[in-house]
């Protein structure tokens, strides 16, 4: 653990600890150059206010921090519902906090949970950086990424594979006899959808289908961007018959805006969405989905925390790949 102290800071930076701690405050009663000055310390000797009483003997908050980008969608809350259960399980409590996937966010928001001495972070995000990795390194805390990408296997994380599930579905659609087949994604530099959108070309070529790029549409997971998708698609010379949705949200979009141009679901359009959220039963005709387990998700990285905070024996890398499957209702036929 990070054990600097204010006393370390005070006297490295030749001040009062009284100094220190308006300075950590933000008490405005500091000349500026003194400010300077107390705040590079802070920075070089990599303090860390603390929240917490220095007394307890323990130095465990039974506290854990979530990072999660947005908790008003669904995606994410169904994810926050599994860490909360198990958090609950082992007696931790929890902070949540929203970072709207802003970076400068994001580490504000790491450095405060630190400040706070929680005892480790289930973090999500969709665009995990070298930047994001150089910061988790320096966490004195351990960190675990919940349905969220990091390829080089330096963060433990927890997810389902993106690209075996995009084959899966897009296979499902060729099975059904489709040639024309579109993928609206979500961001195409995110590497969660860089894996779908490599699964649906792979499941294309292997069925000796070329990969219009017409029919690869980009969206941002909302409900807007599926209705936006759907009118590019359908303005195409030739229109797709089937269109795998990367996000529920966005397939609800692309349904109803097929519906109001005056086509049917599944006899005009076949439609598979990812993750199944509760959105997908909300819907009529239901929509055909990647089951992603995202209760499931949420409570093994927390399950997963819990060990790596007790320094419990983990076996593998810590990576944990759970199961998908391809959930078929009447978006489909």
């Amino acid at each position: 653990m990070n054990n600097i102290t204010i006393y370390d800071v005070a006297r490295e930076a030749n001040v009062s600890m009284a100094t220190v701690s308006r300075v950590v405050n933000g008490n405005p009663n500091v000349k500026p150059a003194t400010r300077k000055k107390v705040s590079e310390v802070i920075d070089r000797l990599g303090y860390r206010p603390n929240a917490v009483a220095r007394g307890l003997a323990s130095k465990k908050t039974t506290t854990v921090g979530v990072i999660i980008p947005d908790i008003s969608s669904i995606f994410f809350a169904e994810l926050a519902r599994g860490i909360e259960d198990i958090a609950t399980m082992y007696k931790y409590n929890i902070i949540l906090s929203n970072s709207d996937e802003n970076r400068d966010k994001e580490f504000h928001l790491l450095n405060t949970m630190l400040g706070k001495q929680v005892d480790g972070i289930v973090f999500m995000g969709s665009n995990i950086t070298e930047e994001h990795i150089e910061e988790f390194k320096k966490s004195p805390v351990p960190i675990v990424l919940a349905g969220s990408v990091e390829d080089s296997g330096q963060v433990p994380s927890v997810n389902i594979d993106y690209e075996a599930a995009s084959y899966d579905a897009v296979s499902e659609f060729i099975r059904n006899g489709h040639k024309r087949i579109a993928l609206v994604s979500g961001n195409l530099s995110q590497p969660v959808n860089q894996k779908k959108l490599a699964g649906y070309k792979r499941a294309l070529q292997e069925a000796n289908i070329e990969a219009s790029e017409n029919f690869i549409v980009e969206g941002d997971y909302t409900y807007d961007s599926g209705i936006e998708a759907f009118e590019k698609l359908a303005e195409a010379g030739e229109k797709p018959t089937a269109i795998i949705a990367g996000a529920d949200e966005m397939a609800l979009g692309i349904v109803h805006a097929a519906q109001d141009k005056g086509f049917n679901v599944p006899d005009d359009f076949e439609v598979i969405s990812f993750d199944n959220t509760r959105l997908t039963l909300m819907v009529r005709p239901q929509i055909s989905t990647v089951v992603q387990p995202l209760y499931d998700i949420g409570a093994v990285a927390m399950r997963l925390l819990t060990k790596l905070m007790n320094k419990e024996e983990v076996e593998g890398d810590a990576s944990v790949t759970l199961p998908h499957r391809i959930e078929k209702r009447q978006s489909t036929k």
